[in-house]
This record gives structure tokens, C-alpha cells and sequence, in this order.
């Protein structure tokens, strides 16, 4: 086979080894993160420091505290994460976890994990939940959760959650990154820093300008 030949197919895959990568598959037991960017005694992997193994101790596997969160607020949800900044452990390790509570009619919006897929399973109450697939079929898959029941949140995708029940709900879902990453959807358009032009949303909302002012408003 010709040399030029060869460096095609090392090319190849190369690429499509890097198309499918998510977080990066660990070549050691572990790499525990330290949030100490000075330090001289680790090394760099994945955007984090790694702990000398040999310092290395259980709490680094470890977290206390995945209670109910706060669902006063306007949306009557709250969503507490348990990533790589809580379990300084779960560096390369490709996952992470967060719990999920629902005041009665409560929502998590509309949002992405940019590197994540999301699987998620009801502990208490009854979920309205969806997502919907990218440009240009748009399709909208959606299903009521009861308790024991389980769906997944394939990654990218825009989803949601939505308590449909009189009592509160609670969920936990299953992310496969260790920095799983959050957009929100309404959020990060009407509330991004500095603001995007009303210009361009009323435009790409076909709305009026004062309408888009009015939501720039609540965010």
C-alpha cells in the first residue's frame, strides 16, 4: 500500500476517532481534579489539575448534601448538580449527576447540555418531558413520567421538564460528561451579557421590538 495511501487512512481515523470522543477515556485508576491552577505538584488533564494519586483519599470520591433544593422561585424548580466541582473525583471520568425538584405545575425550561447526554428517572410525582430534534424536522418527542419511569435526553437536544401533578415532584438524571455545560434557552437569548440587538431577536421572532424589550426585561 502507498505511503500516501496510509496517511489517508491514519487521517481517517484520526477523525472519526475525534467525531465521537465525548470526555476523554482515562489511561490510569483515576485523576482526581485539584482546583489549585498554581500548584507544581500535578498535571493538567482536561481543563483540571490532577492530585497526586498518592494524596488521593475517599473524600475525593465523595459528596453529602443531594437534598431538596428550593422551588420557590418563579419557575417552582431547582436543579442541584453534582459535577467535577463537587466531586473532585469525577475527573475523566465521563459523568455526573443531578437531582431535580418540582414545586406542584413546576418547570425546568427549555435548555442544552452542549456535552451531554441526559437520562433521567421520576422518584416521586408525575413529569411532562420532551425534546426536540435539530433543523430541519424540529420533531417534538414527548411522554408522561410516573414514578419509576425513565427517558433519555439525547445530547444537544433542546428538553424540558414540567411537573404535571397537584404535589411536588422529584427526579435524578444521569449525565455522561463531568462538565455536562447548561444553555438556557430563554436566558441566554434575552438575558445574555451584553444583550443581544432587539434588533436582530425581533427580527428572527418576526415580533415587534417593544415585545422583545418587555422579555429582555424579565431576565
Amino acid at each position: 500500500m502507498k505511503a500516501s495511501h496510509l496517511a489517508l487512512i491514519a487521517l481517517l481515523a484520526l477523525t472519526f476517532s475525534s467525531a465521537f470522543a465525548f470526555d476523554p477515556s482515562p489511561l490510569q485508576d483515576f485523576c482526581v481534579a485539584i482546583n489549585d491552577t498554581k500548584t507544581t505538584d500535578g498535571v493538567f488533564v482536561n481543563g483540571k489539575f490532577c492530585k497526586n494519586p498518592k494524596l488521593v483519599n475517599a473524600n475525593d470520591f465523595f459528596f453529602s448534601g443531594l437534598k431538596k433544593g428550593d422551588t420557590s422561585g418563579p419557575l417552582g424548580s431547582s436543579v442541584t448538580v453534582v459535577d467535577v466541582t463537587k466531586i473532585l473525583g469525577l475527573n475523566t471520568l465521563g459523568i455526573s449527576l443531578a437531582r431535580l425538584d418540582f414545586a406542584p405545575k413546576g418547570l425546568n425550561p427549555p435548555h442544552i447540555h452542549p456535552r451531554a447526554t441526559e437520562i433521567l428517572v421520576v422518584l416521586e410525582g408525575t413529569l411532562h418531558v420532551g425534546f426536540v430534534t435539530s433543523n430541519p424536522n424540529n420533531r417534538l418527542f414527548t411522554k408522561v413520567l410516573n414514578k419509576g419511569d425513565v427517558f433519555v435526553f439525547p445530547i444537544g437536544l433542546i428538553h424540558f421538564q414540567l411537573n404535571m401533578g397537584k404535589t411536588n415532584a422529584v427526579a435524578i438524571s444521569g449525565l455522561s460528561s463531568q462538565n455536562p455545560g447548561l444553555i438556557t434557552i430563554a436566558k441566554n437569548v434575552f438575558g445574555s451579557n451584553p444583550p443581544i440587538s432587539s434588533e436582530v431577536l425581533a427580527k428572527a421572532f418576526q415580533v415587534d421590538a417593544k415585545i422583545i424589550n418587555y422579555l429582555e426585561k424579565q431576565f
